[in-house]
């Protein structure tokens, strides 16, 4: 069995009225949306590639929210196992500058709607998790 490991993070911002957005992405030849993340090179540790992987695809600086590491687990072909370790980042700025060549599109879409835009229960899980950190009740 192969094993591969990515990070990335769920991305989010706060509007002027103070509505907090997250940035959700599709790939170029993907159909559907879901967060930065890539895949981790010699020497990074998870942290250094979720940020990178976000810088790429983005060109957003985050800064991480200490408390939220999710990890996911799954199978995207028969003898590949998938680890992808997300975090959680507030971005510096909120300009978008989509890697051209991987990120087909780009949108901030508000944190209480997020879930209907995603389509895999890992996700719609994440941005629960998301949710408890950044909507405390």
């Amino acid at each position: 069995m192969k094993r591969e490991k990515s990070c990335g993070a769920l991305v989010y911002r706060i509007t002027p009225n103070g509505q907090k957005e997250l940035l959700f992405i599709k790939h170029r030849h993907g159909t559907h949306w879901s967060f930065p993340k890539g895949h981790m090179e010699e020497g990074e540790n998870e942290v250094q590639t979720a940020l990178r992987e976000v810088k790429e695809e983005t060109g957003l600086d985050i800064d991480l929210e200490g408390d939220f590491r999710q990890s996911v687990e799954y199978y995207p072909k028969p003898t590949v196992k998938k680890q992808v370790v997300y975090f959680l980042g507030h971005a510096k700025n909120d300009h978008v500058v989509r890697q051209e060549e991987e990120i087909g599109e780009t949108r901030w879409i508000p944190l209480e709607q997020a879930h209907t835009w995603v389509t895999f229960r890992n996700d719609k899980n994440l941005i629960n998790k998301a949710k408890k950190i950044l909507l405390p009740e």
